[in-house]
């Protein structure tokens, strides 16, 4: 007993003395380099070029002392206005904006620039400040996470949510990407050209399927961020739905696409419709005639094993698609994503004053996304009832309903910040049956390239088929033929009637062993 009062006693004394003791104390001062900020500061003021080498990554924050805050304000303000950097004129600088006395008065200027004989090592000293400033960004960050974890009331997934966000945030805010000699970059895109030439379909992109389209974009191209938007029901998603088919289950090419409007089962019975060319309401009831079950079961084979990864996360946010992204392109070669859609998504853990801001944090994050994977992104976007207000199809008119740039909803940095702007335009959905030179436009939708960064725009041409929610070439596709009582049959292309007739019964001539386990009959 005496040796454990002893022992306790012991402790008592030592948490007393680290309460007392000033050394231990000064432990939990915030990381700094007060000489370091001497030093930086004096040398931008007697070197003509000092400031120019650290205004990349120092900013008037970076710095521990208030009144190197305020000097390197002032000298910041006087490289923005092209002036000479001195002491006269940063005292001036500081005279101008009433902030002399707090940055320590003209002697302590002075000083600075006295006790500074040499910028010689002058990037090291600013990226100590750096350093030490980072980490007490960090001191603070982790402080508020830590504190809002111990809140009973907080919610952890929201907390989550916020705390990667901060984390992007200062990630993205510190690291700097230096600069490269070009003649890599010229090897590099040489390299590049050499295999598009190679290809038989000159393309140097990702082939959506559709001939004229990929004709005019060279298909999609990595690190782009291509916008599709439309009003709704004008097929967005059938669009993306269509191309996805194409891209992934013709051609097997990686793609994975989040859904944030309808969960995984929804999209794959869309996609289902699509490649088996049976209605949607009868997939949705199950009420399907007995060649049409034959029809479903003979073309759903195709999608087994398919290249196509779906995520139905709602309101899912872009550091999560960031997180997601990065795991898709490591883990299963993803070469495009699909986004359905734009103003769904969100930037939780941050603060806006606008909605607009924060969508224009959202479209910035895709392309900094789409540049930092290398792969096209395709982010589906709404249009604002502007379109709904016009009244002709003439595009020559500024009442057309044919989509504008200025249409994109909510953000113009979505139009700022894409390579890509592509509108869906269904004139027929307007019931105008004739566009201005006169052409038929029942069962036809345009796309109309408003934006083209590194190409052409231009209008492209596609059949778009209502009853089955596909997008088609118009060339490849075969016109319904109505029954008589105005119904419609399945379209007399091979993908129907190879192996099919309406007398089959729905799973005759089927090996079930051969189906992949868990098919769904």
């Amino acid at each position: 007993m005496p040796e454990q009062r002893s022992t306790s006693t012991t402790r008592r004394k030592t948490f007393r003395s680290s309460e007392q003791d000033p050394l231990a104390q000064l432990g939990r001062l915030q990381p700094q380099a007060v000489e370091f900020e001497k030093a930086v500061i004096g040398a931008c003021i007697i070197e003509q070029d000092a400031f120019g080498t650290v205004s990349d990554f120092l900013k008037p924050q970076s710095f521990y002392e208030s009144k190197h805050q305020v000097i390197f304000q002032a000298i910041q303000s006087l490289a923005a206005a092209n002036s000479p950097i001195d002491v006269l004129t940063v005292v001036e600088q500081l005279q101008k904006n009433g902030e002399l006395e707090n940055a320590g008065g003209a002697a302590y200027i002075a000083e600075l620039s006295r006790s500074m004989l040499s910028a010689a090592h002058l990037e090291y000293h600013a990226r100590v400040v750096a350093q030490k400033a980072l980490a007490r960004d960090l001191i603070s960050y982790t402080s508020h996470i830590q504190k809002q974890a111990f809140d009973e009331t907080q919610d952890v997934e929201q907390l989550m949510q916020e705390a990667e966000g901060q984390l992007f945030e200062l990630s993205k805010s510190n690291l700097k990407k230096d600069f490269t000699q070009i003649d890599p970059v010229i090897n590099e895109a040489y390299d590049l050209l050499r295999k598009a030439a190679a290809r038989t379909d000159g393309l140097s992109g990702l082939a959506s399927g559709f001939d004229k389209l990929d004709a005019m974009t060279s298909g999609w191209q990595n690190s782009d961020l291509i916008i599709i938007a439309a009003r709704p029901a004008m097929g967005k998603t059938a669009f993306v739905l269509s191309m996805a088919r194409n891209m992934a289950v013709d051609r097997q090419v990686p793609i994975a696409m989040f859904s944030l409007e309808m969960s995984n089962v929804q999209l794959v019975n869309r996609l289902l419709v699509n490649v088996c060319e049976i209605s949607g309401e009868k997939i949705k009831s199950g009420q399907l005639a007995k060649y049409e079950w034959s029809q479903l079961d003979f073309k759903i084979g195709s999608l087994y094993g398919a290249p196509f990864y779906v995520d139905d996360t709602p309101s899912l946010s872009v550091f999560e698609l960031r997180t997601k992204a990065r795991r898709l392109v490591r883990d299963y070669g993803v070469k495009m994503i699909i986004i359905d859609y734009l103003q769904l998504m969100n930037a939780s853990g941050m603060s806006y004053g606008s909605r607009q801001e924060e969508v224009s944090t959202i479209s910035r994050s895709l392309k900094g996304l789409a540049k930092e994977l290398n792969i096209p992104i395709i982010a589906l976007s709404q249009l604002n009832r502007s379109v709904e207000q016009r009244t002709t199809n003439n595009p020559d008119s500024p009442d057309s309903k044919r989509p504008q740039l200025s249409d994109l909803r909510e953000s113009g940095a979505i139009e700022q910040d894409a390579d890509m702007v592509c509108f869906i335009h269904r004139p027929e959905y307007y019931k105008i049956y004739k566009d201005a030179h006169g052409n038929d436009t029942k069962g036809i939708a345009e796309i109309i390239i408003a934006k083209h960064r590194n190409g052409a725009v231009g209008d492209v041409r596609l059949r778009f088929r209502s009853e089955f929610a596909r997008f088609l070439n118009l060339e490849d596709d075969i016109p319904p033929m109505p029954n008589d009582d105005g119904t419609i049959k399945p379209s007399p292309s091979k993908l129907n009637t190879e192996g099919v007739t309406q007398d089959d019964d729905p799973f005759d001539g089927i090996d079930m062993s051969s189906m992949p386990e868990g098919a769904p009959f």
